[in-house]
Parts: structure tokens; sequence; C-alpha cells
């Protein structure tokens, strides 16, 4: 996600006079950002869009769109404030929400397919305690539930409300002491997944706060992929990417769907992340055996080339029944396997982020033929490449 620096707002608005299908946006700025760039191509299909902030009253925010008087509403989900948007009647697409509504279109991220995300890195780098911190609300909870699913582990929660903006470092003084015990309670070396990257940074900026080493004793994977906030996080943040180009162009093009009077379900529409992007914070291989750390060492770093076990077990001079052996004790796969599970993990984010043709990526993932790599991504994802793509790029 990208970050721009412009006034998006005012590329937006200054079609207003100049077409007729007048569009109204009431969202926050953090959203309006992540979904601008993908709504600004269909400025170009004659959509006029009305950006309306939502800082103000909600009786002042109904009247001005009854003044306005648009023929769509794209907002995102705000309580309250959305039901009450909703009695205007416009054809309406609502993204960060789950939540079905007659007539409307729903678009959000898979909350719990975040969740499993971040729980399949951290066992993918052998770690073996885990915790989540949360926030509370229902997105917050899903994303939980679906890390829990993903592990075979005890896992601790803990909910963290002490702020009601946790965007901003003023915000980050110090940890409670209810956090400060939890955190000191963990068995260590622990992964933890924060739901989202502001709770990710304020956890990376406690656990220094109170002497806990990140990520050598708690690793910390984030949620959004906020480039702003894990990039000024200390150590930076890990995170959950989420494909927001994509949740964007989707909005547009279901808006355009409402307007032509076309019959859309009103089943939500959601988004499948693009995959955890590794840096510092969770850059840490949780392994104690030396034999197991090398391997995976060899293994991530050499996705890309044509390597064999075997050849990988000389160049170690490991034995490879005993290397096997201790794969499937720790990681309940072989070698082989796992490789496979790296190789697809990086295809997916290839797939997701960029327009590479399918035998460009089976390159650069390894495979070198694309029809192998099609075979061995339908075992490992449960779907083909094509498939994963179209949903998600």
């Amino acid at each position: 996600m990208r970050l721009y620096s412009v006034d998006l707002r005012h590329i937006l608005v200054l079609a207003s006079f100049l077409m007729s299908e007048q569009i109204a946006i009431v969202m926050s700025e953090v959203f309006l950002r992540r979904l601008t760039p993908a709504l600004i191509p269909f400025v170009r299909r004659e959509q006029d869009f009305r950006i309306v902030s939502i800082h103000r009253p909600i009786n002042e925010l109904l009247d001005l769109l009854r003044k306005l008087n648009p023929r769509g509403l794209i907002t995102e989900w705000l309580p309250e404030v959305t039901e009450a948007m909703l009695k205007l009647d416009l054809p309406t697409v609502i993204a960060d929400t789950d939540y079905s509504y007659p007539g409307v279109v729903s678009i959000d991220v898979d909350d719990r397919a975040v969740g499993a995300a971040a729980a399949e890195a951290f066992l993918q780098a052998g770690f073996r305690s885990f915790a989540c911190l949360g926030n509370g609300s229902p997105y917050s909870e899903q994303r939980i539930d679906g890390f829990l699913q993903a592990v075979d582990f005890p896992v601790s929660v803990h909910t963290e409300t002490a702020f009601e903006d946790a965007r901003y470092s003023e915000y980050f003084v110090e940890p409670s002491a209810s956090l400060r015990a939890w955190l000191e309670s963990l068995p260590k070396p622990v992964g933890i997944f924060a739901v989202h990257d502001p709770l990710g940074r304020f956890l990376c900026s406690s656990c220094l706060q109170i002497g806990i080493a990140v990520p050598e004793q708690a690793a910390v994977i984030g949620a959004n992929n906020d480039e702003l906030v894990c990039g000024l996080s200390h150590p930076m943040l890990s995170s959950v990417a989420i494909p927001w180009d994509r949740i964007g162009a989707l909005v547009g093009e279901s808006m355009q769907a409402l307007l032509s009077k076309k019959k859309l379900s009103t089943e939500p529409v959601l988004v499948t992340p693009s995959g955890v992007l590794m840096r510092h914070s969770a850059n840490y291989l949780a392994v104690d055996d030396p034999h197991l750390r090398r391997a995976m060492s060899y293994l991530s770093e050499r996705v890309q080339d044509s390597i064999s076990i075997g050849q990988m077990c000389d160049d170690l001079r490991i034995a490879r029944r005993s290397l096997e052996r201790k794969f499937k004790e720790f990681y309940r796969c072989t070698p082989w396997e796992m490789l496979c599970r790296l190789r697809i993990a990086r295809a997916k984010q290839l797939l997701a982020q960029t327009n590479h043709p399918v035998g460009m990526i089976s390159d650069l993932c390894g495979f070198n033929d694309a029809e192998r790599m099609a075979a061995v991504f339908k075992r490992v994802a449960g779907e083909p490449p094509s498939s994963f793509r179209k949903l998600r790029g």
C-alpha cells in the first residue's frame, strides 16, 4: 500500500462540476487513502465522487447528503452513522464490513484469513508459544478466531482498549499494568499477533520498555500493512498485507453495477489477504535444534533456486534420514513439503501484488515450469493459481 502525500480529494472533487453521476463518499481519512488510488480510474468513466467529511453530527451529515442528492453512496462501516445513511435509500456500497443489508453491496477483507496468515507465518518460523493482542472490536474477534483455528497449541489472548485512535504515537505512552503482567507471563520465545498495525507498533514499544527483546523473545506481526505505521515502528513491523487496490476496484465496479440497475448478491464479498510482509519485528527462527535452524535458513534463502533436499543435506553435512525425522517431529512435514510451502507462500504474494505472468512467477519461485507450479499450488492452497489471482489480484 502506498501513502500519497498529494491531496487526492482534490483530484476526485475536481470533476464535480463537469460530470453528471454524483457519488458521495463518506469515509475516514485513513480508509479514503487506502481506497482512493483504485477509485481514480472510475473518475475517467464519468463518475463524480464527492468527499463528505464524517466529522460532523449525524443529522448535519444526513442534511448535507440530502442537499447533494447523489446517485450513489460509498462508505465504510461506521457505528450508528452507516445505518442512518442507509435510510436515505441510495444505491450503496459499504467497505470494511461483512454485515448484510438488503440491496447493499458489502465488501471486506476476510478477517479470519488475516489471523490465519499470521499464525502460519509463526508456525513456519518454528514458534510453539503464541499470543494475540486484540482491541475488542468485531473484526478483532474474527482475526483472533482465525489465528486460533490455525494453530494446535494454546494461545494467550489479551484485549487492550486504552486508546481510541491508536494510529498515532501520542497515544503510546507506556503499557498498562495488566499488559505488562501479561507480556511478562508469556513463555518465551513467543509469536504475538496484533490485530492491526498500530497495536503492533504499541506492542513492540511496550516490549522494549519492559526489557523483552523483539524479535528474539517476542516476535510481533500486525495487520493491514500500513507502511507509515510499520516503517516508524521500532523494530520495523511485520504485517499481514491487505489488497486495498483490489478492494477499491471492487467498490468502484460494484457502484457502477448498481447504477446500471444490475442485480447483485447481497452476500458480503470477502477478499483474502496477500500474505505476511516480513520485517525485523518477526524475522526470527524460534528453533533450538541447530540442524533445523540451518535447514530452514537454507530453504528460506533459496526459494527461487532449483535445489533438492539431497543437495541441501550434502551442503549442510546433515544426514538426510535424521533431518527428515526432525522435520516430521517439529514441523509435521518433510523438508520437501516445507520447501513447497515456502515457494507457494512466495507465489501467493507475487500473484496478488504483481501482474507477472504465471510462467515468470513459477521461475521466481523455483518451479521453473508453470504446470508444475499449478499442480503444487492446487495441492497446497486448494485452488489453482488462476483462481487465486482472480479473487485477490
